[in-house]
């Protein structure tokens, strides 16, 4: 396949994606080819670890290929989709469980779907160009592919201020707020990999990883934390709304700009989330609930209409910021009954 490369180099099973002209964005293909490489490496006694990394300077991979998702959904077929969202979600579930150690290298974008097949790992590596995000209430979805697990365990309200605002992560903010170990500048990662390759052992990492100090998100949380630690969406615009400060007008008006459907339920995803009880694939599950609806009843396809379709950047959504929907964002993660996600791969 010319979108990724999948080989086995010395003692680890490697995973290239190879895309950079489209930003490594990830499609059906593709998540299906890497599931298939871990199945089989699973059980391989060859293998010591696996190594997930991309071609280009510009982005591990900035999330999914959505243009036959929109396709599709115009057409009235939500199943392509579901199936999709399905599929990708036993990927995530599968990283996160791997038996093996899973080390993702990760430069430039990293979003949505590349969230999914690199922060999972078990070793995430970050360097001095890395920008990590969950901008998908932008686009009438909610953070998935298991982010919402990882806003869950973030400090504070650390998860709800990424979750909605879609806010951009550097190396530094994505150790902080757990979506990243840690950070190797980008011209040692040839060598890194390639002593990992011979070696097959981990603690190669530790030779060539440094600290860097506290900036960014970890200045910012205690506004985060007394802004986003309302219990509904309209709690924090309503908090935002009553501090005049640069902060506080800047995040209101990157949330007016986003769904108001998806970001009531991302609060609401996350929170159901955070405890020590949570694992991946109830994330997942819940996820899947409002993916599953998002076609048919959510922001989803208007969001990309125009975000990458007419690019007019002017979605007309169902609800508004200043009246959060609370009935619809109850309705939209309501159990699936017989269609709720399971994680069984079909032969």
């Amino acid at each position: 396949m010319s979108d990724i490369d999948i080989r086995i180099t010395g003692q680890a099973g490697r995973i290239t994606l190879t895309r950079p002209e489209a930003l490594n964005a990830m499609t059906y293909e593709m998540c299906l080819a890497i599931e298939d490489a871990l199945d089989d490496w699973a059980e391989n006694d060859a293998v010591w670890l696996v190594i997930i990394d991309a071609a280009g300077d510009k982005a591990f991979c900035a999330g999914g290929d959505i243009q036959e998702l929109y396709r599709t959904g115009m057409a009235g077929d939500f199943d392509y989709g579901r199936r999709f969202w399905q599929d990708e979600y036993r990927l995530n579930a599968k990283i996160a469980e791997y038996p093996k150690p899973y080390v993702a290298f990760m430069q430039g974008f990293v979003m949505g779907g590349g969230v999914g097949i690199s922060c999972h790992g078990s070793h995430r590596i970050v360097c001095e160009s890395t920008k990590i995000a969950m901008p998908e209430c932008g686009i009438g979805l909610v953070p998935d592919v298991g982010g919402s697990l990882l806003l869950a365990h973030a400090p504070g309200r650390i998860g709800e201020y990424l979750g909605t605002t879609g806010a951009r992560m550097d190396a530094c903010d994505a150790i902080f707020a757990g979506f990243a170990d840690c950070y190797i500048p980008h011209s040692k990662w040839p060598e890194i990999i390639t002593a990992l390759e011979d070696s097959g052992d981990v603690a190669a990492l530790d030779t060539a990883k440094e600290t860097l100090p506290p900036d960014g998100l970890n200045t910012l949380a205690p506004r985060i934390d007394a802004h986003f630690g309302g219990e509904s969406l309209l709690d924090i615009v309503n908090s935002l709304k009553s501090e005049d400060s640069e902060f506080a007008r800047d995040t209101l008006k990157t949330l007016s700009r986003n769904s108001p459907l998806s970001m009531a339920c991302a609060v609401e995803i996350i929170h159901r989330l955070r405890g020590t009880s949570a694992e991946i694939r109830k994330a997942l599950e819940l996820e899947y609930r409002y993916t599953y609806r998002a076609m048919e009843h959510g922001d989803f396809l208007e969001g990309i209409r125009a975000a990458v379709i007419d690019k007019d950047r002017s979605p007309k959504w169902q609800h508004d910021l200043d009246r959060p929907p609370a009935l619809a964002a109850t309705k939209m993660l309501l159990p699936l009954g017989e269609d709720r996600l399971t994680f069984d791969k079909e032969e």
